[in-house]
């Protein structure tokens, strides 16, 4: 318990006057326990320089009890070494004059002969005459201090500057803190972001998002960074991107049992790298795709088999259908492109593509249909369904001689020894993305070698 010097006058009391209420004796008592209760250790001198106030973490860091810390002149002989007691004491009693406080280091003595150093604050304490009747000096062992200091300084660097996204979120998955390269990375400023659910703020991935952080609440950080896609409003429209997260839980240090106040997420946009990383992995998979069908076409006796088994191997990862046209016998020479389906996937169940068109009949493709477009022009057409519902994009697709679950599409020619053969077709349904401009090099790739089976093809049956 912290210790002070009290000072008082006592009253003489006649035999029949009442003893009066010791009205001070409540304030001492509250004094001393917030004094005890502080997380710094804390001494006062008066005027003269001797010790009136002494509370328990200044016995914690130096050995000496309240009771052995009252009533001594000064630090000299017990708290500070002879040698340094006159210069310590007169920066201490330095403050009575000084406005304001002032900081100091100084080498104490603990009880059992060791030295610490700490750093001190100091101020002047006024009497009721505003006159200076003493000092109060509050401390703290300097590796402690300096501990204080990195941690505050680190949490502003992170906050103010840091290069990667760093969201301060409260028990309730709401933003609390978010700094400015986070801010950038969520298309809005600082303050509009805080208190509003993660809902608002991402088009997607807001439920992986908030899922990762409850598990963080209730089980602690996760042993390693997370990638999360995201979907992001921008003024121009909704942004993919893939964040790496990490999380940490905080809890309050002033709890006696941890209370979470919430999570710290630090994120950084990887979303180009890994980009090309996956841009690199599918080139790598479709040029051993490419390289397996040439194997395999090498093998077929029949070159028109050998189209298929390419249209085959081509489709793996890549389309759920595909279908090859070739054009009829005189189908350009009467100014319409007509074309007969020779090879198509099942649409059905799952397997080999089948030839057919022994027929000849064409296929009922009416004026601007995109294999027909493609033909026409010798290169690549790309359709899709759009927007539209589920039925009216069956009918969109069924109206083209496809299979009823196709809403994209991307016919590309096919052309050998400077001749229009037809078109290849390759088809997705709505669990796929749009074919792009990669996806349609690759489509090209497949068609010169599909094109030059059928040219082989028809040349055997020619020599025949």
């Amino acid at each position: 318990m912290s210790a002070s010097r009290r000072s008082g006058t006592t009253d003489e009391l006649g035999p029949d006057e009442p003893e009066p209420a010791r009205e001070g004796s409540d304030g001492s008592d509250l004094l001393a326990a917030l004094l005890d209760g502080m997380d710094a250790a804390l001494c006062a001198f008066d005027a003269d320089g001797t010790v009136t106030h002494w509370n328990r973490e200044a016995e914690r860091i130096l050995g000496w009890t309240a009771g052995e810390a009252v009533g001594r002149a000064g630090f000299a002989g017990w708290a500070v070494r002879s040698a340094d007691a006159e210069e310590v004491e007169a920066r201490l009693m330095s403050a009575m004059d000084a406005p304001g406080r002032q900081v100091n280091e100084f080498a104490l003595l603990t009880k059992d002969g060791g030295r610490v150093l700490v750093r001190t604050q100091s101020a002047a304490v006024r009497g009721p005459d505003g006159k200076p009747a003493g000092v109060y000096c509050a401390f703290s062992e300097v590796h402690a201090q300096i501990d204080l200091e990195r941690s505050i300084a680190l949490s502003e660097a992170l906050l103010e500057e840091a290069s990667w996204g760093v969201v301060l979120v409260d028990a309730d998955l709401r933003p609390a803190v978010v700094n400015p390269h986070a801010a950038r990375a969520l298309g809005t400023g600082r303050t509009s972001v805080l208190g509003r659910p993660l809902g608002e703020l991402l088009a997607q991935g807001a439920e992986e998002l908030e899922s990762a952080l409850t598990h963080v609440l209730a089980e602690g950080a996760p042993p390693a960074p997370a990638e999360l896609w995201v979907s992001v409003r921008t003024p121009e429209g909704e942004r993919r991107r893939c964040w790496r997260s990490g999380f940490v839980r905080l809890s309050s240090p002033l709890a006696e049992e941890p209370v979470p106040l919430g999570v710290g997420w630090l994120f950084q946009d990887v979303t180009e790298s890994r980009q090309g990383e996956q841009e690199a992995s599918l080139l790598r998979f479709r040029a051993q795709q490419l390289h397996r069908a040439a194997r395999a076409a090498a093998e077929c006796e029949d070159p028109a088999e050998a189209a298929t088994v390419h249209l085959d191997f081509a489709l793996a990862g890549f389309a759920d259908h595909a279908l090859i046209d070739r054009v009829a016998d005189g189908g350009q020479d009467t100014g319409r492109v007509r074309l007969v389906r020779i090879a198509a996937t099942p649409s059905g169940a799952p397997g080999p593509s089948r030839l057919a068109g022994r027929a000849g009949l064409p296929v009922r493709y009416d004026e601007g249909h995109p294999a027909v477009q493609c033909v026409e022009r010798a290169g690549t057409v790309r359709a899709d369904a759009g927007s539209m519902g589920t039925e009216e994009a069956r009918a969109w697709a069924l109206s083209r001689q496809w299979p009823g679950d196709a809403v994209h599409a991307l016919c590309t020619v096919l052309r050998s020894r400077g001749r229009t053969l037809g078109a290849v077709t390759f088809l997705r349904g709505a669990g796929r993305s749009a074919f792009e401009r990669s996806d349609t090099m690759y489509a090209e790739d497949v068609a010169v070698r599909i094109a030059t089976a059928l040219d082989l093809a028809a040349l055997l049956t020619t020599d025949r």
